[in-house]
């Protein structure tokens, strides 16, 4: 596999692009971690209230099984403080509920704002480095397989710009044609440039 060109300049783009890439990409994810922990500090309100619900429902409980000892009106003082105690389970439920909402805005919240970068840094990164990559790697197999310059010189016409190719010889179909061994070699160190390859 070849991940980088031959050549210094291109080389350099490469690195200094890859580099950038995987900064952004560090950056996302700790902008979204910050996001999330700013978002899931909210969620300290509803583990007070969880806190509080428990510790009324504790209370009245306690209060209720003590007098619920006293003789002869034990159970009618105790009913009250054990109907009361059901009040601190719905408020420590309002808690829980108000903790799992922040958490799901937390992560969402979180994932979305690292997510939206990373994927703009990899479609205007990765896509271009994978083709440079699959080209490279495969004209060096061809060549080492004996690609020959005719033919290097011919995949230079299909994928070659027009105006680079035009630079080599206005009419460079024509020279390929009749086998100009100039052209040919200058076409072929167009493709063999274009895919990061120094010619040999």
């Amino acid at each position: 596999m070849k991940l980088y060109s031959d050549f210094a300049v291109q080389r350099a783009r490469q690195v200094t692009a890859d580099i950038i890439a995987l900064a952004l990409i560090a950056l996302s994810v700790v902008t979204g971690i910050a996001v999330f922990s700013a978002v899931d500090q909210l969620a300290q309100f509803g583990r007070q209230l969880q806190t509080t619900g428990v510790d009324f429902r504790t209370s009245m409980t306690d209060a209720g099984t003590r007098l619920g000892g006293v003789p002869f009106i034990g159970e009618g003082i105790s009913s009250p403080f054990t109907t009361a105690s059901s009040a601190g389970d719905t408020l420590a439920a309002v808690g829980q509920t108000q903790q799992d909402l922040v958490r799901q805005a937390a992560i969402a919240l979180g994932v979305g704002v690292a997510a939206l970068p990373i994927l703009i840094v990899l479609l205007v990164w990765i896509i271009p480095r994978l083709r440079f990559v699959s080209r490279a790697t495969r004209t060096r197999a061809l060549m080492r397989a004996g690609l020959t310059t005719d033919l290097l010189a011919l995949r230079a016409l299909t994928h070659q710009k027009v105006g680079a190719v035009t630079k080599v010889d206005p009419d460079a179909v024509s020279a390929w044609r009749r086998g100009d061994p100039v052209v040919l070699q200058r076409l072929a160190g167009l493709e063999l440039k274009s895919v990061g390859i120094r010619a040999r």
